[in-house]
C-alpha cells in the first residue's frame, strides 16, 4: 500500500502532472491508503463547500490505516530523534509513524519529511 501524504493530494487535486496520472493509477488499483490528519490538512485548505465533498468522496472511497497509540507513537520518535528541532511537526511524524506500523510506503513531496524517513518507506514515483 502507498500511504499519500498532503503534499502529493494538493498536487492531483489541481490535475497537476506527473502526479494526477500517477496517483490515478495506484486509486484505480486500489493501492492508497490514508489518514484522518491527512485529509483533515486537505480539508483545512479547502475553498468551498463543493471542494469539501469532493475530497470527503476520496475520503469515504480510500482504505484507512488505523494505529492504536499513533499519536503517541509519534510523539516520542519525535522526542527520541529530535525532529522538531529539523524543522519536522508532529503531523509528518504521524504520518511517518503510521507508514512504518502498516508496512506502507510513503509518498510525500515534503522536503524535510523525506530526509527522516527511511529509505525503505519511501515510495519513489515516477517523478
Amino acid at each position: 500500500m502507498i500511504l499519500v501524504d498532503t503534499s502529493v493530494w494538493i498536487e492531483f487535486f489541481k490535475v497537476h502532472e506527473p502526479w494526477h496520472t500517477s496517483l490515478t493509477m495506484l486509486l484505480e488499483e486500489r493501492q492508497v491508503t490514508t489518514l484522518e490528519c491527512i485529509f483533515g490538512e486537505l480539508l483545512q485548505g479547502a475553498k468551498s463547500h463543493k471542494e469539501v465533498n469532493f475530497i470527503l468522496e476520496y475520503w469515504n472511497y480510500l482504505n484507512k490505516i488505523d494505529v492504536e497509540n499513533l499519536w503517541i507513537e509519534g510523539g516520542k520518535l519525535s522526542f527520541k530523534n529530535k525532529f522538531i528541532s529539523k524543522g519536522v511537526g508532529l503531523i509528518d511524524i504521524v504520518i511517518l509513524c503510521a507508514a512504518v506500523n502498516s508496512h506502507s510506503k510513503l509518498w510525500t513531496l515534503d522536503q524535510k519529511l523525506l530526509n527522516v524517513c527511511p529509505v525503505e518507506f519511501q515510495y519513489q514515483s515516477l517523478n
